[in-house]
């Protein structure tokens, strides 16, 4: 842990293991309530300077952290392999886009622009200025341990705010490695505290409840997130959620399907299924089913099981026992109600792969709108194919959920395209683009997938409020 400048190490200790090896691999500390009241009480202490400070002077520090991220990229990375369990390229991955949000933000920290607003009297002005909302409470997922630090801190801090960071369980020695950054970068003591916990309740509590904390903003499952908001809300607390998806790929009778396949396997076992905006219903028009189905099921059967740090390594383990669980589930329930597995289907227990949390690329044909997997959040490797006959009926089919934070399209035709994207209700989408995100471009869902919006102009705008003169001259 690390409150108001200092590393904190003797407390009950809780283990960090491997996912992929069942490996111990250090420990932690658990924070007590006490810490919890002094990282609170020193963030709330360090912001009536630290709000003093000149956009420039809170610019270079992260601008600093970003030189050192980028510096340390390679280690961040194993961190994050031997830690989270993904591929080491896509850590590398992950760790050059969490440090896009330093660089990002470290530019916006000079562009939060006040204005002057017409008055009805010659002898009044009005000024509106922006200042920071006050002390942060962040919590962030184990999926994306790094850059989803940076996407929430680089923006409150850019803002003038303080932050307390409590990580995902699973993750704490990714966030540890960037706040050594955030410490070498300069920041004052206090100004960022993290609170390391094997049991979030009191922190999050706490965050919502204490009126010293001004912001929640939380990265999680959509229960969970509720529950955080109704809280909040009770205590007026400024609150940003990102919370569960539910994807729907469209692949248009237009589209080349053999290239819609490659890009949507891409995507879907990008961090072993472990994402919100992964692709969780395939819906294929039935002229091309047959084609999308060989490429995609071909792709899969290549993609190879591992340790991520070893060579070769294509997809990684699930997060923990409770995660194979849930897709099998998902899996067995499809297979009960006529979906066929075209390929996968199974937990991977073959010599190291034992030891790891690891299941088989799978792909679903015939999947049906009764089925679990259709409704449910998966967060595995599983891809689902629908098939489906008429255009008109698949934005209405894809829209059939309570989630509504990414979508992806392929077609060939703009109209197609273009009708496709008004229509669909997510707040992300990719047109023939499996990537649809950026340090510059505002992040966010729809429905139940969450509020407000991380990086973009908007990032920052969820750290600060408006505050307005008026003067009579």
């Amino acid at each position: 842990m690390f409150i108001d400048g200092n590393w904190i190490t003797e407390r009950t200790m809780m283990a960090v293991t491997n996912p992929a090896t069942g490996e111990f691999i250090t420990e932690v500390p658990e924070c007590t309530s006490e810490d919890i009241e002094t990282a609170i009480a020193a963030a709330s202490r360090a912001f009536e300077n630290w709000r003093k400070t000149t956009p420039y002077e809170r610019s270079g520090m992260l601008f600093r952290a970003w030189e050192l991220m980028r510096q340390r990229k390679r280690e961040l990375a194993e961190i994050m392999t031997r830690e989270q369990g993904k591929p080491l390229k896509a850590s590398l991955n992950e760790v050059q886009y969490g440090a896009d949000f330093l660089l990002w933000f470290a530019e916006e920290a000079k562009r939060m622009y006040g204005q002057t607003i017409p008055s009805a009297r010659e002898n009044q002005r009005f000024l509106a200025s922006k200042v920071p909302v006050g002390v942060v409470g962040a919590i962030t997922p184990w999926n994306y341990p790094v850059s989803m630090i940076t996407r929430k801190l680089a923006p409150a801090l850019a803002a003038g705010c303080t932050v307390i960071l409590k990580p995902a369980e699973s993750t704490p020695l990714c966030a540890k490695a960037m706040f050594e950054i955030f410490e070498e970068a300069g920041f004052p003591a206090g100004v960022v505290n993290l609170l390391t916990v094997h049991d979030p309740q009191p922190v999050g509590e706490a965050f919502c409840t204490d009126p010293r904390v001004r912001k929640l903003t939380f990265t999680g499952s959509t229960p969970v997130g509720k529950k955080l908001n109704a809280l909040a809300a009770a205590n007026m607390k400024r609150v940003s959620m990102e919370l569960g998806g539910h994807a729907p790929a469209i692949v248009f009778p237009d589209a080349d399907p053999v290239y819609a396949a490659k890009g949507l396997s891409l995507v879907k076992f990008l961090n072993t299924g472990q994402a919100c905006i992964s692709p969780n219903r395939i819906f294929v028009h039935e002229d091309h089913t047959e084609a999308f189905l060989k490429e995609l099921t071909s792709r899969a059967q290549r993609l190879v099981a591992g340790n991520g740090l070893n060579e070769g390594t294509g997809i990684g383990p699930l997060i923990n026992e409770a995660a194979i669980g849930k897709v099998s589930e998902q899996v067995q329930d499809a297979v009960a109600q006529g979906a066929k597995i075209e390929t996968g289907g199974q937990r991977l227990t073959e010599g190291e792969l034992a030891a790891g949390y690891f299941y088989a690329p799978t792909v679903l044909s015939g999947v049906t709108s009764t089925m679990k997997i259709y409704r449910e959040e998966t967060f595995g490797p599983v891809a689902p194919v629908i098939t489906y006959r008429s255009a008109d009926d698949v934005i209405a089919m894809a829209n059939d959920t309570e989630y509504g934070l990414a979508a992806y399209i392929y077609s060939d035709n703009l109209a197609t395209a273009t009708r496709a994207f008004e229509d669909l209700d997510f707040g992300i989408i990719g047109i023939n683009d499996i990537n649809p995100t950026s340090a510059a471009a505002p992040f966010g869902g729809m429905k139940n997938s969450g509020l407000g919006r991380e990086g973009a102009a908007e990032g920052i705008e969820e750290y600060l409020e408006t505050k307005l003169g008026g003067f009579a001259i």
